[in-house]
């Protein structure tokens, strides 16, 4: 099955993903059943996600239905297996070299994905992605000869690379794309109207190496859902408290300059963030997070649910794409994730690490600004 133009990410509903309300495992388990029931195809779980829980929960959800008629993606890279949590930071990458030296990273790549697809009762996926990659898994050779391995030994059609958790990377992005692009067919990055930067600058370089993107956070935070106004209160432990103060009032100050356009084409907020992500190429699939907010009078998670599966296949001009961006331009508004010269002299970290002398001439060819 082929990615579709929309998906459903094992993080919605905030059961395994700290947003909003937490969903009980029958409404979640019945809001995937309805999201293919709608026509949603594509659907996405992270073996971390509730250390596997995620992957069993779509496996009942799906099970029984003709496994031709989706799309399953599966992500892989935070070792749960032999690696120990650390509080709220998660598992460490497989990568690690406390937890494994490079003659142990294929090895570790097939049990992942195999004990992942047994949860998901699947025989194979349609795509297998790099979860959340540290230096070595944007580097190293060994990495994307046992991801190129899951393929030969048909635990999966496709490969792709998933950065994360925050935004950045996009000198490390290069550089792997630049490397080992040969068995890279999909990214999935973060991308709405109001954070156009700094995927903008790394849009060109997966096209140019023939690269599909999926797109996550699409919904801004919860914004494009049209429910999150000044004043919202959050739950302890949402993940939204961590953004920059403010966040909410500029956003909603921006989306409704952005409604008119919407409203041209008769879309929701949520509708037009995904159709113009969808608007730019190479973008194949959003996939935004469906939220229930906490709280009287917050919308139904199933009616966000609803205007997912109903985003149209329609794209907007050049020039609106330009001018949604222009409103939503964030260039400079935060410190990015990966390679930077903001950590020389310091050791490499999970998520930022000082740039290298490989990376030096892949920033200078893309004209990425090592400093942010």
């Amino acid at each position: 099955m082929e990615i579709t133009k929309t998906g459903f990410g094992t993080w919605n509903g905030g059961r395994f993903m700290h947003f909003g309300e937490v969903l009980e495992e029958d409404r979640l388990r019945s809001l995937i059943e309805s999201a293919y029931e709608q026509g949603v195809r594509t659907f996405l779980t992270a073996d971390t996600y509730g250390t596997g829980k995620a992957d069993e929960l779509l496996g009942e959800a799906l099970a029984g239905v003709d496994r031709s008629t989706y799309a399953l993606v599966g992500m892989v890279g935070h070792d749960i297996y032999d690696g120990q949590r650390a509080g709220a930071r998660g598992y460490a990458r497989f990568t690690h070299p406390e937890i494994r030296s490079e003659d142990g990273y294929s090895e570790y790549l097939k049990r992942a994905t195999e004990k992942s697809l047994e949860r998901c009762r699947a025989e194979s996926f349609d795509l297998v992605m790099l979860h959340n990659p540290d230096h070595i898994g944007y580097t190293h050779e060994g990495v994307w000869e046992g991801m190129s391995q899951l393929k030969d030994a048909g635990l999966t059609s496709k490969l792709g690379l998933a950065p994360g958790p925050a935004n950045g990377f996009s000198i490390d992005i290069a550089y792997c794309l630049e490397n080992f692009g040969a068995h890279i067919d999909w990214a999935m990055f973060i991308l709405n109207p109001m954070e156009p930067w700094p995927t903008n600058r790394v849009l060109p370089i997966a096209q140019e190496f023939d690269v599909d993107v999926m797109t996550r956070v699409v919904d801004y935070g919860g914004l494009f859902h049209d429910d999150v106004k000044p004043g919202h209160h959050f739950r302890d432990g949402d993940h939204r408290t961590y953004r920059m103060a403010g966040w909410i009032e500029q956003g909603n100050e921006k989306l409704e300059k952005m409604r008119p356009i919407a409203e041209k084409y008769g879309l929701t907020m949520l509708q037009f963030s995904c159709v113009w992500n969808l608007s730019q190429s190479p973008v194949k699939c959003a996939c935004p997070t469906l939220i229930q907010e906490a709280g009287q009078g917050a919308r139904l998670v199933e009616e966000k649910l609803a205007e997912l599966a109903g985003v149209p296949d329609i794209r907007f001009t050049e020039e609106e794409v330009q001018e949604i961006a222009a409103i939503g331009n964030n260039e400079g508004c935060m410190a990015l994730k990966g390679a930077s010269t903001r950590h020389e002299g310091m050791e490499p970290q999970p998520d930022h690490w000082p740039m290298t002398p490989s990376l030096e001439p892949v920033a200078a060819r893309w004209m990425l600004d090592p400093s942010f």
